[in-house]
């Protein structure tokens, strides 16, 4: 039974593979000491901050945030280290609170890797308090155990640290500091506050239209003007679709966007947050479901959520990546039985062909036969086993693939018929499916983290499996689809408003494609045509990366242009490289290497043979983004065994309407938040 600490109490530990995971109301940051019998820092190389995450044992969050999980490994700790102090502190220079008294009370929770809890800790009475020691791992007579601290530090991170006898400590306090404050460590803000009917509380900007809009459309790079090249797609939106986002090439009239992305609740470092959103705060994460006993000799029943985490949302992505690393490692284990059994039968045909009198009479058949016959018996043990395995993933994929929320769902899952906009963003979205060959049959959803960390290459000069090449024009299609179909889902389970999705489209030979997109007036301006248009909407995205970037360093994220659009952006860019000049491919590896860190994604539709011209200048592009493929595809590996997955895109099945009523779901609700 877990324990519930209370200021000065201690608790045996009988693991030593633990973690430590905080809640707290606001964003705070997270660090540990390392100290020595007396409780002494030895030096700064015995602190793990955000700059340094890492220490012998122990691994402590990179960013500020409301949620932490503190990794400890006790049995790696070095000899010297007799004490483990994990520490909590308010970041410094932003709009947040400056003191635990204004916050809801911290709670910690010293929990085993399959998530039990051992004990816990909420920490009360703190005041003016900047910075505390939350708990303390000590080591007494070769044991450990946990003892709930509470011991607050008015002067901060400084104090705290010089307390514990660390010269550095002013030094070292700073430098934690600054690394937060430049998005070493990007705080996570607190889910948005809800009203009564379960809407979701913005806050309104100042009017204006600011450099997301300035410019005429048809300045080109030298500044002269220039014709604007007529567009197949006319008008944005139809009678009855909202309209493009004002302040946009394009756009009818100027209108305030910008208070269609701003939650009212003040938020760590500013209105501009693209860190992954918190989940739950303030209380220790729920019990997976339970499982029902297996009858003897029968594996246990699946269940959906069966995993640790803070939500169920958590518990199904840790689950579905479980499978996937259950099928990597099954797999692992088949194909070395096949080739220890391969390699035994060519050892013993070696012996017994070595040996000239074996190849007279029969002795050489015999024990030609006796090998294959072990092979054989190897082979069959460990297909047996491999058979095993896939049953109970696939009982367990057909458990939880019905239970998956609207972002890790595929797009024949009834859960989009029912869709809503949601009031935050999900942890993770799916890309796809991956599978191997050994068993086709069994797909685990491919998720990725959100905000996307890296830019998307929907690859249109892509090789079919079998080796022979779809119709070029027919592959240009299927691509294009996988792009809209992965722009479609983003829009879908970002929050209205907080996610924009800009198209550069240089000769208009995407318009079929991209009808879902432009018709129901989702796109924040019609798709951009001709060089003209390439260079105003990379000038416009580069220019907001420039400003966020010093905003976000400078801790200055309040004093952004007010018509400065705040919600995520993602660029579609198709038949890369016409209509781009060396300028703009500069400015379009800018994007892939800058943007993500502050809100700017990348989603490339090109073959990259169509850009050899360009020579090694695309290299860094190309590695910087993740290659998708519209054909399923073997090109994906994974970190632990270097198995060659199956990549097959999430598309939307022939003939099904439900981009389009989504879609629309999500301009409409734009209207609602405007």
């Amino acid at each position: 039974m877990a324990a519930e600490l209370v200021r000065g109490q201690n608790h045996p530990l009988s693991q030593v593979h633990l973690e430590i995971r905080v809640a707290a109301d606001k964003p705070v940051v997270a660090a540990a000491t390392l100290g020595d019998d007396h409780g002494r820092i030895h030096g700064v190389e015995w602190v793990a901050h955000p700059g340094t995450p890492t220490l012998p044992g122990l691994e402590v969050s990179k960013q500020a945030a409301a949620n932490h999980r503190l990794a400890v490994d006790l049995g790696a700790m070095p000899e010297a280290v007799h004490r483990v102090s994990v520490l909590l502190a308010l970041p410094l220079g932003a709009d947040g609170p400056t003191r635990f008294g204004a916050v809801a009370a911290p709670f910690v929770a010293v929990t085993g890797l399959d998530g039990t809890e051992v004990a816990s800790y909420t920490i009360t009475g703190l005041d003016a308090e900047s910075a505390v020691v939350a708990l303390e791992l000590y080591r007494r007579q070769g044991a450990w155990k946990v003892r709930a601290v509470g011991q607050g530090y008015a002067g901060g991170l400084a104090e705290l640290l010089t307390d514990q006898g660390l010269p550095q400590a002013h030094q070292l306090a700073g430098g934690i500091n600054e690394a937060v404050a430049q998005g070493l460590a990007r705080s996570v803000a607190a889910p948005p506050p809800r009203t009564t009917d379960g809407d979701r509380s913005r806050q309104a900007a100042t009017p204006g239209v600011g450099p997301e809009g300035s410019g005429p459309a048809t300045q080109g790079a030298s500044g002269a003007v220039a014709p604007q090249p007529t567009s197949p797609y006319g008008a944005q939106g139809a009678p009855g679709d909202v309209g493009p986002q004002s302040g946009y090439p394009g756009s009818a009239a100027p209108a305030d966007h910008s208070a269609t992305s701003q939650p009212a609740a003040p938020a760590t470092g500013g209105p501009i947050d693209y860190s992954h959103p918190r989940r739950h705060a303030g209380a220790p994460p729920q019990p997976a479901p339970t499982v029902p006993p297996a009858p003897p000799g029968q594996p246990a029943q699946p269940v959906a959520g069966d995993a640790t985490g803070w939500s169920m949302e958590e518990r199904l992505y840790n689950q579905v990546w479980g499978m996937f690393e259950d099928l990597a490692r099954t797999m692992a284990a088949y194909r070395s039985a096949v080739d220890f059994a391969d390699s035994r039968m060519e050892k013993e045909l070696d012996q017994a062909l070595s040996d000239p009198r074996s190849r007279i009479g029969g002795q050489g058949d015999a024990a030609r036969e006796a090998a294959q016959a072990k092979h054989a018996q190897l082979v069959d043990q460990a297909r047996a086993a491999l058979d095993r395995d896939l049953a109970q993933l696939a009982a367990e994929s057909e458990v939880v693939e019905p239970a998956l929320p609207l972002a890790f769902a595929g797009w024949d899952n009834p859960v989009w018929h029912g869709y809503r906009v949601p009031m935050e963003i999900p942890m993770a979205l799916r890309l796809g499916d991956l599978h191997l060959p050994e068993s086709p049959e069994l797909r685990i959803p491919m998720l990725v983290r959100l905000p996307l960390e890296r830019g998307l290459w929907i690859d249109s000069g892509a090789e079919s499996l079998d080796g022979s090449f779809a119709d070029s024009h027919e592959l240009r299609r299927l691509a294009l689809d996988t792009a809209v179909a992965h722009a479609a889902r983003l829009l879908a389970v970002y929050p209205a408003g907080e996610f924009a999705v800009h198209v550069i489209d240089p000769a208009g030979s995407a318009a079929q494609a991209l009808v879902p997109l432009v018709h129901t007036g989702v796109l924040a301006a019609p798709p951009a045509v001709g060089a003209a248009g390439v260079t105003d909407v990379l000038t416009r995205l580069t220019q907001r990366v420039d400003l966020v970037q010093m905003a976000v360093r400078g801790g200055a994220a309040d004093s952004l242009p007010p018509g400065l659009d705040t919600a995520e952006q993602l660029l579609i860019v198709n038949d890369f490289p016409h209509g781009f000049d060396d300028r703009a491919v500069t400015q379009l590896r800018y994007l892939a290497d800058e943007g993500p860190a502050v809100g700017v994604h990348l989603m490339m539709v090109a073959d990259r043979e169509d850009a050899a011209g360009y020579g090694p200048l695309l290299d860094p592009l190309w590695r910087s983004l993740m290659r998708l493929t519209p054909l399923p595809d073997d090109h994906l590996a994974d970190p632990w065994v270097g198995h060659a997955w199956t990549y097959e895109p999430s598309l939307v099945p022939p003939g099904s309407q439900v981009v389009r009523q989504v879609l629309t779901e999500v301009a409409t609700a734009r209207t609602k938040y405007r």
